[in-house]
């Protein structure tokens, strides 16, 4: 009941609109200083490598960090600016909302895997109910275009109706 409510209800897509902006708004925020200033993750990736928690309840995230995000510092710090500055676009526009809450969840778990709890827990969790609604999420938003014309001409003759609930 609830989730049809999430997913085909006009009044609950007018309530995820809200989220969808609040939370691009917050992606946006945080991304738009590191994209177009100076920013530089290897300073907080040496920070995730001296936490000892991280170090012994995420032994294989403290790996990645170590042997692969910190020496590739650079390209991790444009993927996180870049990054969090489309998600938020993408969730404020409502275009390919569903992927950009998928991406920002994403990246709200890496950050507390990292040991930086902040607001991620509470984006995360209402990044859930975007993620749970689906199309209606956008449904205010880019999504109401480019979702039926992504369907009707990348995915033409290629996606069984009558398979997808």
């Amino acid at each position: 009941m609830f989730m049809d409510f999430l997913r085909n209800n006009t009044v609950a897509a007018g309530i995820l609109t809200i989220l969808r902006v609040y939370l691009g708004w917050q992606w946006l925020t945080a991304g738009w200083g590191k994209a177009f200033g100076e920013f530089d993750a290897s300073g907080y990736l040496n920070g995730v490598l001296e936490n000892e928690t991280v170090m012994e309840y995420y032994p294989t995230y403290h790996a990645f960090i170590e042997n692969f995000a910190l020496p590739n510092s650079g390209l991790f710090s444009f993927l996180v600016a870049w990054g969090e500055v489309l998600v938020g676009l993408g969730l404020i526009l409502g275009v390919l909302t569903t992927a950009a809450a998928f991406f920002g969840i994403v990246m709200n778990f890496a950050f507390m895997f990292a040991g930086t709890i902040s607001s991620n827990p509470w984006m995360v969790l209402l990044t859930i109910f975007i993620l749970a609604a689906g199309y209606n999420a956008g449904k205010f938003g880019g999504d109401r275009w480019i979702i039926p014309y992504m369907r009707s001409t990348l995915f033409k003759g290629k996606l069984d109706r009558s398979r997808i609930g």
